[in-house]
């Protein structure tokens, strides 16, 4: 381990570097910050909510801790809805988010909770006419998306945050600051996993490595199911779509990856200093054109970063594990999902130093990092003119476009190429230079009568 006058990287250098992400939160007037934060920081916010049956109702009861709620929209008023309905029983309802925009002009920012394939719809006209978003997790639905929500952000000067809300956590401050006291050694290879989409032997949190099903059931009369497919290819309702089962189809999720991968790989992030991948590679169980595959391995690989060495960052998914390692001894279970760094020196797992005679030896650092005021009330706080919140399209953005990146390596029309060579990236030019036919998966053409 070295000394502390030699460490890989000094804290008082990264906290400079990185204010915009781990600021202390500080609520300043919105004048001060020019075009931040449309009312002053002892006023409340009046927020909408859109998608409200599932996270969505859980963000809401955060926020309403402390601010008014004024709208709620969604495709379905369905029991779950309805409920939230009477939670917030001023509120004014809505199916389409367009009209709530259009009509409610009192909303000064909103929270963006629907499936997968909207959010970037919602969250860019919401930021087109000023609002501030919380866009939950991933950020979009394709990798072109997403860096157009970040351009967007900055042009428009709100204040937004994706729901990836560990990021906020103190557990995830911790390991940053362990591994940059270099216990391990630089870090070449992180190893990161969930069961998803399994909820055990015999079932599954959502359908995936199935086809579409054939029969065509009456749609529910509590559901627009035309407003639910948004700007997908029109197709028959089906219950394997909605509620919730949306996310392993192509059409409107973004497969196990998409659903675990902001989470999970925020912290590795951080903690390395990644951006965007330079290749991606990808090999799964069997593949179609409707859903992500039951079981997939994805390999990142990363530059080199100042004084941090290349890195490959690979992920698991369908109950799939990295292997068993050296100082891994019987003791230590990977568990259903986890993050492995792999340095020089020792190996992190969770928040365990391995082997146990490092961690006996190694006295951990005061901590340092400034604790979140709150995932949620960070961007409470941005909008009323305090500190970009910790995950807020700046860093959400690259973020999901690396997870998204993993999802088109999987492409079934793909595979037989990518079994034999990896995906090149090019961040500035969004293409891929080694293989222009995947460039036709960066995006997709939307239904007639929805735009960016």
């Amino acid at each position: 381990m070295k000394s502390k006058e030699s460490k890989t990287i000094s804290r008082r250098g990264f906290i400079t570097t990185s204010s915009i992400v781990m600021g202390g939160f500080t609520v300043v007037p919105s004048h001060v910050v020019s075009g931040l934060g449309h009312v002053a920081p002892s006023d409340k916010l009046n927020i909408a909510g859109i998608g409200i049956g599932g996270m969505g109702r859980v963000d809401l009861e955060d926020v309403a801790k402390t601010e008014n709620i004024v709208a709620l929209c969604d495709v379905d008023w369905n029991d779950s809805v309805n409920n939230v309905f009477d939670t917030y029983p001023k509120a004014k309802k809505f199916k389409d988010f367009r009209m709530m925009l259009d009509e409610q002009k009192d909303i000064d920012a909103v929270i963006v909770a629907t499936p997968d394939h909207t959010h970037a719809l919602i969250s860019m006209e919401a930021m087109r006419r000023g609002k501030h978003v919380y866009t939950e997790k991933p950020l979009t639905h394709t990798v072109y998306e997403a860096r157009m929500l970040t351009e967007a952000a900055r042009k428009y000067k709100v204040a937004t945050q994706m729901g990836n809300q560990g990021q906020a956590s103190d557990a995830s401050r911790r390991i940053q600051e362990v591994i940059w006291d270099g216990v391990i050694g630089p870090i070449q290879e992180v190893h990161v996993w969930t069961d998803r989409p399994n909820r055990g032997l015999a079932d599954t949190y959502w359908p995936q490595g199935v086809r579409r099903p054939q029969d065509t059931p009456p749609v529910p009369e509590s559901l627009d199911w035309d407003l639910f497919t948004g700007p997908a290819p029109l197709r028959p309702y089906h219950s394997d779509y909605h509620p919730f089962r949306w996310r392993g189809w192509l059409d409107f999720g973004t497969g196990a990856l998409g659903d675990i991968g902001c989470h999970s790989f925020d912290t590795v992030f951080r903690a390395l200093k990644l951006k965007y991948p330079t290749s991606i590679q990808a090999v799964s169980t069997l593949v179609n054109d409707e859903t992500y595959p039951l079981g997939s391995i994805v390999t990142y690989d990363f530059p080199a970063r100042k004084e941090m060495p290349p890195l490959r960052l690979t992920w698991y998914d369908g109950g799939l594990r990295p292997p068993r390692l050296p100082d891994m001894g019987d003791d230590v279970q990977l568990g259903a999902g986890g993050v492995l760094y792999v340095g020089s020196n020792g190996k992190i797992l969770g928040n365990r130093i391995l082997p146990d005679s490092l961690s006996d030896s190694y006295q951990r650092p005061e901590p340092y990092l400034a604790s979140s005021p709150g995932h949620r009330m960070e961007w409470i706080l941005a909008c009323k003119g305090g500190d970009p919140a910790g995950s807020n399209y700046e860093w959400a953005g690259p973020l999901t476009e690396t997870v998204l990146l993993g999802n088109i390596a999987l492409r079934p029309e793909l595979r037989e190429k990518l079994s034999f060579q990896s995906l090149s990236f090019d961040p500035e030019k969004l293409s891929f230079p080694n293989m222009p036919e995947a460039d036709q998966f960066i995006h997709y053409k939307y239904r007639d009568g929805w735009a960016l």
